[in-house]
């Protein structure tokens, strides 16, 4: 069966500092998608970040590209494996410079947030999959 990826596309001012942020939070890179423009973050099988340099990012379109830092541009969520997992990956990310963020417990679902570098707000949510109906 097929499948889906998703690439989430996101303009950065230092390349080689976001590099490194993303790799201390144990992601890898792939560097055949990689260069001094761009950090091909992989996140999991099917999801990968394309981290590119504000110049390159705007060969990719017209608009106004947004200042993650003083605007939302967008919520990135990901899943965890467990609570112990959110707070791993968001502790490791506040560590290594991004900014602590909205701290969600509903009991049967859990959730931190960070900004990275560049003030992009990424969300690491757990669910009790016991609780999910369907």
């Amino acid at each position: 069966m097929y499948q889906q990826m998703i690439f989430v596309n996101l303009a950065v001012n230092d390349v080689a500092a976001t590099k490194k942020f993303f790799t201390e939070l144990g992601y890898g890179l792939n560097p055949q998608f990689s260069s001094d423009d761009c950090a091909c973050v992989v996140i999991s099988d099917t999801i990968i970040a394309m981290m590119l340099s504000k110049e390159h990012y705007a060969k990719f379109t017209q608009k106004e590209i947004a200042d993650a830092t003083k605007v939302s541009e967008a919520l990135i969520c990901l899943s965890a494996e467990s609570r112990e997992k959110v707070d791993e990956l968001v502790d490791k990310a506040i560590a290594a410079g991004g900014t602590a963020g909205k701290v969600q417990d509903y009991g049967t679902m859990y959730g931190r947030a960070y900004d990275d570098l560049d003030g992009h707000t990424w969300e690491v949510m757990w669910m009790d999959a016991s609780e999910v109906q369907g």
